[in-house]
């Protein structure tokens, strides 16, 4: 085991005790718990497939969205499950029509594969992808709004914002951000891939018209399961990649949004109906439940952060109130490739990433790490980068 031993809590996960796992945000970990339960449905699933997937899937989906509709406040028929929030974001981008002349709105900050998505649809349409570049550091959230705001024209069809960036780590003020575009006709597309879990979420209250976010990174469910949001007066034009058996079905008691997203085709559900045992899980942890385990992933991050900026002798990239349970810092020489570095000759998983001519390392806290992880992550980098 690593001399630098984890929190406790790390006994619920079967992380490698020869790591020092600093990076919960890049795939998340699901608990042991959680993995027997999804044992347990998969044998269900293979004891009876017609049984579990043509007579008692749908219903199963539909417990599973309501737990999850009461965690993120919406209605649960504004709820579809999708793989990840990658497959979301292009779920909403394609199914949307563009034509030459019309504007799509993004940050310099947008996750690398949706902003791909974002470049695709663009080029097959004749649109045209308008970058707002966020400079960091950041002083304040208003900085971010104005920025945003001071590049929709009135061709901006559409806005696609991360609420969590993945490479800095920065909680974006998306809420006055949507109102703001709501106000000036414009739809904003929130690509939330890290937010389930690490931010409170009132999706209702929110207002925009596409939210996509896993549940496999802080919600701790198997991998393969996320959420989209679609407002009720934007659900006609959303289709799911796969167009399947509800196209066509005349069936009159569920919506088509329902009937198209529930069922795609055969695959393994079992990471949707997870979702519920994962919430428990993390509702199970710490006094307090979920809100008080936010609070201390948190908290865990704006510690990590004071450590490496003071070891590093950087600039913070923004203020603590923009950070949830990531944080990012600069870091200057040292190895080239220091990922590798911090991997093969210390055994410490974090990423190193670039974000324009910057080189950011990032920490992801969970409630499995502990202050002394990060204290030796700092010391470790003073002597690289040395």
């Amino acid at each position: 085991m690593t001399a630098v031993a984890p929190s406790p809590h790390a006994a619920h996960w079967d992380l490698d005790p020869d790591v020092v796992f600093l990076n919960h945000g890049s795939f998340g970990a699901c608990p042991r718990v959680v993995l027997a339960h999804q044992t347990e449905l998969r044998a269900r699933l293979e004891r009876e497939p017609v049984l579990f997937l043509h007579r008692q899937l749908e219903g199963l989906l539909d417990e599973a969205r309501h737990e999850l509709a009461l965690l993120v406040r919406c209605d649960p028929d504004d709820l579809a499950f999708v793989p990840n929030a990658t497959a979301g974001v292009n779920t909403v981008l394609r199914s949307l029509s563009f034509a030459p002349g019309d504007e799509l709105l993004v940050t310099d900050q947008e996750y690398n594969a949706c902003r791909n998505a974002l470049d695709f649809v663009a080029e097959r349409s004749g649109a045209r992808v308008v970058v707002a570049p966020i400079v960091l550091p950041i002083l304040a959230p208003r900085d971010v709004v104005d920025t945003v705001l001071a590049h929709t024209t009135p061709r901006t069809k559409l806005l696609l914002i991360d609420h969590v960036t993945s490479q800095s780590g920065v909680v974006m003020p998306v809420e006055p951000i949507v109102r703001a575009l709501v106000e000036r006709g414009i739809d904003t597309l929130v690509d939330g891939a890290h937010a389930p879990g690490m931010l409170p979420l009132d999706l209702r209250a929110l207002g925009a018209a596409y939210y996509t976010g896993n549940c496999h990174k802080w919600l701790c469910s198997p991998k393969g399961a996320a959420l989209l949001h679609v407002r009720a007066d934007r659900q006609r034009a959303i289709r799911p990649l796969s167009i399947s058996h509800g196209a066509n079905s005349a069936r009159t008691d569920r919506t088509r949004f329902r009937l198209e997203f529930d069922f795609t085709g055969t695959d393994d559900p079992t990471p949707y109906l997870c979702v519920p045992a994962a919430l428990r899980f993390l509702e199970s942890l710490l006094p307090g439940g979920l809100p008080a385990l936010q609070h201390h992933n948190r908290s865990l991050a704006v510690r990590a952060r004071e450590l490496l900026v003071a070891a590093l002798r950087t600039t913070p990239l923004c203020p603590d109130e923009m950070i949830g349970s990531l944080a990012a810092v600069d870091v200057h020489g040292g190895p080239a490739d220091l990922h590798s570095a911090l991997w093969e000759r210390h055994r410490i998983e974090v990423p190193v990433m670039q974000l324009g001519a910057r080189r950011l390392l990032r920490v992801a806290p969970q409630v499995y790490n502990t202050p002394a992880q990060f204290e030796h992550l700092a010391a470790v980098l003073t002597t690289l980068l040395r």
